[in-house]
């Protein structure tokens, strides 16, 4: 194995190659250009592992996702170290447009997407705006005094609200394969997974999207049943009827 502290030229270089996969616009074309330069200057020895981790892996970037510019992020990080109220255009996730005046607390980086925390003024509240939905964000020239966020940090404030507004679906499926043979595709934490009998388990699994669900059964490589919910079960009939014509 391979001690990335030990080589922090070949920990950035890691870091580089796992740039592509990011929701931040551009970053794929600027990772690769900061990767060459990096492997001129790194030892033989540790150029060829490099090389060798970029033949042996791929990238998974089969999803459509929503990015961010750049110098959005950093425009907005400046308004946030400067106590800088902010006007800007934000479009709900209904796809109405409003102008929001907000004094921005914090940036929170959460999976493919990235979140602004700040308090609205004329909501006279805290709010969450996803960063690739703001457009046109402009300093209005006010300073403000900080304000105490209801929450531990903006972190868990993000996640407060997203268990909130999303739709969290909870499947419960019989799986018709030893515990063991699954248990490392589940991924989900081992209360999850409890085993039936030698043959058999039964696997508890949240998501906020069926089709998340619905992708994490069919490539278990097993049977399985699904006991709920009843949406994850039309869902995976429309599917089974969708690969039946596909299939002629």
């Amino acid at each position: 194995m391979v001690d990335a502290a030990a080589h922090p030229l070949l920990a950035i270089a890691v870091g580089l190659r796992t740039a592509a996969g990011h929701a931040v616009a551009g970053i794929e074309e600027a990772s690769v250009r900061a990767l060459a330069k990096l492997e001129q200057v790194l030892p033989t020895r540790l150029r060829h592992r490099v090389g060798a981790l970029g033949a042996a892996t791929e990238p998974l970037l089969t999803w459509s996702r929503p990015t961010v510019d750049p110098e959005q992020l950093t425009g907005l990080a400046a308004a946030i170290a400067n106590r800088e109220r902010l006007r800007f255009s934000y479009r709900r996730h209904d796809g109405v447009t409003g102008e929001r005046r907000v004094e921005p607390h914090r940036l929170v980086s959460a999976g493919r997407r990235w979140y602004l925390v700040g308090y609205d003024n004329d909501r006279d509240d805290w709010r969450m705006f996803r960063v690739d939905r703001i457009s046109e964000p402009v300093s209005i020239g006010v300073r403000t005094a900080a304000r105490e966020l209801p929450a531990a940090d903006a972190a868990a404030y993000v996640t407060d609200k997203l268990t909130e507004l999303t739709p969290v679906y909870r499947a419960v499926a019989t799986l018709h394969a030893p515990v063991e043979t699954v248990a490392g595709r589940v991924g989900d934490s081992p209360a999850d997974l409890v085993p039936i009998d030698a043959r058999s388990c039964r696997l508890t699994s949240h998501s906020d999207t069926l089709e998340w669900l619905a992708w994490r059964l069919l490539t278990l490589g097993c049977e399985f049943e699904v006991h709920e919910p009843p949406e994850l079960v039309a869902h995976l009939r429309e599917i089974g009827g969708r690969a039946t014509r596909a299939a002629g």
